[in-house]
């Protein structure tokens, strides 16, 4: 699986987005960092889905609202001050990546994404 972009960015997204998380103060780590991680988890569990189903438009679309809320709580991360600019920097081109394979991937099965 890993041999196929998309699958492979949102593993390498994983792999920072845990430990980055679980440094988040103990105030945040059970209410942001939890979501943060689960709307990851969920968006990679959706692809999954996707590649084995027939029809995957409502598996995609339900993807990209989980890929807009990781960028939401990303973006409250930053704005709370538990990512420095360069981690937010950083996980901004990485779900910007993710989302133009998504995008990609939704045209190609005839879905129009939320940002369109």
């Amino acid at each position: 699986m890993n041999e196929i972009p998309i699958f492979a960015k949102t593993y390498d997204l994983l792999r920072w987005l845990i430990p980055a998380t679980l440094k988040y103060p103990r105030e945040h780590r059970f209410a942001l960092a939890l979501r943060t991680q689960q709307a990851a988890f969920e968006f990679n569990e959706l692809i999954v889905l996707a590649r084995k189903t027939r029809d995957k438009r409502e598996l995609l679309v339900r993807a990209d609202a989980h890929l807009e809320q990781l960028r939401l709580y990303l973006r409250l991360g930053h704005d709370l001050q538990l990512l420095s600019l360069r981690q937010s920097e950083y996980v901004r081109r990485e779900v910007g990546a993710v989302g133009a394979l998504l995008g990609d991937w939704m045209k190609r099965v005839g879905v129009r994404s939320s940002t369109e």
